[in-house]
């Protein structure tokens, strides 16, 4: 439809599918008291993906839009470049990778363009180069430390998360996630991004408890993280009685971030946050080296970031905390550039989520082991 509509429909259709892909960005307004933000916040989602759809319409000529659509996954409005069109073949039997996209493109833009030309069955022959595209199902290797991990999700909602009255509560759960993984006699227990809601490196009495266990079990877990030069997302690695932070590379844009100029950041800041900074950031995604297996280290929104996997790591341990967008579809729409991103780079990726989906995937296909609350 893309390829054939007027430029006015595509505008309508750039509209709608912004509103439908992106809806729920709105919906973590609630939780800074301003709910009354969250449908203007839909419609100018919406106007800035009516706007590239337009461009597609640039020309009437299937061919010359079929480029357009084949590079949109390029454009990425305010830094956020969850929009990849090569998602919706992501559990089919046709490929991901940008040439078997490219190959699809050209096959029904180009039977567009013959049957515009009144050349129906040229038309149809041509849509038989579609096949080139087909990507059969590879086997799956097997995950020799998938029965060896516990991925903890909590299912905690936002709205208690950073409650104060819930902190104690919130951190004896995560505690006692951690002690039956052992009794289970799991090599390895994964929490969720800020599993617990505090600044846990100014915590000298929980990073005590934790380097205890750490000596019967790996733990991994999402914890804030404070520090003279500024406040930081990361991930924590107790291993063997000792711990190593990663910090979070690629921020999630107007959640951790403002991505527009100081002045208008300052300002945007200070209206909306309450003065609150940017969170700060590490120059590189962290690796950590666990039991002979070198891991990556991923948080939330930059799982789906080519930096985490530009030097094609063979495992990538990856926290969420996606309550702050449900009830609604980001939970599988992260899922899906989960899968996209394992297929793609050939990465084994280990995926702890709070209100989100837990699993390890590889190789696209998504495997779910035990976790103590299910």
């Amino acid at each position: 439809m893309l390829l054939n509509q007027k430029k006015e429909i595509n505008f309508w259709s750039g509209f709608f599918i912004g509103i439908f892909w992106f809806y729920w960005i709105a919906l973590s307004f609630r939780y800074y008291d301003m709910s009354y933000m969250i449908p203007f916040i839909i419609i100018l989602v919406a106007l800035v993906y009516a706007i590239i759809f337009t461009l597609i319409s640039y020309s009437s000529n299937p061919l010359i839009r079929a480029i357009f659509i084949l590079f949109l996954s390029y454009l990425h409005p305010f830094h956020f470049s969850w929009l990849k069109p090569e998602l919706i073949f992501i559990n089919s039997y046709l490929g991901i990778e940008k040439w078997q996209f490219g190959v699809t493109l050209f096959a029904l833009s180009l039977a567009s363009h013959l049957y515009k030309k009144d050349k129906k069955n040229l038309a149809i022959l041509s849509i038989f180069l579609i096949i080139f595209a087909i990507n059969l199902p590879s086997k799956s290797k097997n995950i020799n430390f998938k029965n060896n991990i516990t991925l903890v999700d909590q299912k905690i909602p936002q709205d208690i998360k950073w409650d104060p009255r819930y902190k104690e509560q919130i951190i004896q759960k995560d505690i006692s996630a951690i002690k039956k993984a052992i009794r289970d006699k799991k090599d390895m227990v994964i929490l969720s991004e800020s599993a617990f809601p505090i600044y846990l490196n100014t915590n000298e009495q929980l990073l005590s408890i934790l380097k205890k266990l750490s000596k019967k079990i790996v733990i991994i877990t999402g914890a804030l993280r404070y520090e003279k030069s500024g406040y930081y997302n990361s991930t924590y690695y107790f291993i063997d009685g000792k711990v190593k932070v990663a910090n979070k590379v690629v921020l999630v844009p107007f959640g951790e971030e403002i991505p527009l100029p100081k002045f208008l950041r300052d300002f945007i800041n200070y209206l909306f946050f309450e003065g609150a900074e940017d969170f700060k950031t590490a120059k590189y995604p962290t690796t950590i080296k666990i039991a002979g297996k070198i891991f990556t280290n991923a948080i939330c929104y930059e799982a789906t970031e080519d930096i985490i996997y530009q030097n094609r790591p063979h495992y990538v341990i990856a926290t969420s905390n996606n309550a702050w967008f449900t009830p609604s579809i980001e939970p599988t729409l992260q899922n899906l550039l989960l899968k996209y991103y394992s297929k793609i780079y050939h990465t084994t990726i280990i995926h702890s989520a709070n209100m989100g989906i837990s699993g390890i995937i590889q190789e696209g296909y998504l495997q779910k082991p035990s976790s103590p609350d299910k």
